[in-house]
């Protein structure tokens, strides 16, 4: 493949083409596949046939001298795209950008475990082999290179994808999709199947999605729309959730500083939690279990009418307003209230440890 990417660039230059504006096509045969890329535009779609598919464009003034290398690589088809420096400069996308992951002599970066609690703050993936490899707006030296992806993914694939820094975009896809970002926005929109996404730093949108969810962001927004499965799992280290026409049998929302804002929501098994931040959730149908907590924030519970639930309201240091609904009390206190709505057949448990409890009627 690298001899393949050197005849492009020559091809290119006897045309008088710049090597930056050539696009390469790779196929990507077998099931499980992976592709690696530290700078540029992913941009994800449902694809026809059999095989993964990828067109890669380099950019940036030295992109004829990346190399795209492609074959089997630990159990599965893998595409990696090669920079040859470890300082990466983009000065096109101003000074803010400066990101650092380890990559290995391959060109492959991170693990499947995504990310952990420090490595959001310095933008690096958990693993901890390879080379220091800097992304950054702020240097004058080092290479000036990127690549935009564009990748035709078949119904029932199963496919990673590995991003430094840029933007990711998928539409349309059905099968296993995991995508691990550094630092980048990822949105994704009509995706069916099982769908990870996992970013250090970047927001992460989805809209009408079908399955098993689960979006991370280490510092960033999470906006979902539309959206129903089995299993709905949203978590951010440090920014806000906003979660519409939401469904799943598990639903969980965390945040470790941020709002929660869930509307026509519904689920079985259903969780939110805030470290520090408002909780303000309407739940159009009755569920199993629902737990809320918040170190420091209101809570504010929209619920049906026909409410069945084992009540349990718990706040440290603020108000309860039952807006209304009966509740045969067991337990009656300032901060804290035990008691049944309804026929009780739902668990409802809501703590907080400074700020108000309430309830509403739909």
């Amino acid at each position: 493949m690298i001899l393949r990417s050197l005849s492009l660039v020559a091809c290119a230059t006897l045309l008088g083409i710049p090597a930056a504006a050539q696009t390469s096509r790779y196929v990507l045969k077998g099931d499980s596949v992976a592709v690696y890329n530290l700078v540029g535009e992913l941009r994800v779609e449902a694809g026809s046939g059999g095989d993964v598919v990828v067109e890669v464009q380099r950019g940036g003034s030295d992109a004829a001298k990346l190399q795209v290398e492609s074959g089997p690589l630990r159990g599965r088809e893998t595409l990696r795209v090669i920079y040859p420096d470890d300082v990466i400069v983009m000065p096109d996308w101003g000074r803010g950008w400066n990101t650092t992951l380890r990559v290995r002599d391959d060109g492959t970066f991170g693990d499947d475990s995504g990310w952990d609690g420090e490595s959001h703050k310095h933008g690096r993936f958990r693993d901890r082999e390879g080379h220091e490899v800097r992304i950054t707006g702020r240097s004058r030296d080092g290479l000036e290179a990127s690549a935009d992806l564009h990748v035709t993914v078949p119904a029932g694939k199963n496919v990673a994808l590995y991003l430094g820094v840029g933007k990711a975009v998928l539409t349309n896809v059905d099968g296993v999709i995991r995508v691990y970002v550094a630092s980048a926005d990822v949105a994704a929109d009509r995706t069916r199947g099982m769908l990870r996404v996992s970013t250090g730093s970047g927001n992460v949108d989805l809209r009408d999605g079908t399955g098993d969810v689960s979006l991370e962001t280490g510092s960033g927004d999470i906006t979902v729309s539309g959206t129903s499965g089995t299993r709905l799992h949203l978590n951010t280290g440090s920014g806000g959730v906003t979660l519409r026409d939401g469904k799943a049998s598990d639903l969980k929302v965390e945040t470790g500083s941020g709002d929660i804002e869930a509307t026509n929501t519904s689920g079985d098994e259903v969780s939110f939690e805030t470290g520090s931040g408002n909780v303000d959730v309407a739940l159009v149908t009755t569920f199993r279990s629902l737990r809320i907590e918040t170190g420091s924030g209101d809570v504010t519970l929209k619920v049906p009418q026909t409410l069945g639930a084992q009540v349990d309201l718990d706040t440290g240091s603020g108000d309860i307003d039952l807006g209304g609904l009966t509740l045969q009390v067991r337990r009656l206190e300032h901060d804290h209230i035990t008691g049944t709505i309804g026929d009780g057949s739902g668990r409802l448990s809501v703590e907080t440890g400074s700020g108000n409890v309430r309830l509403q009627k739909l």
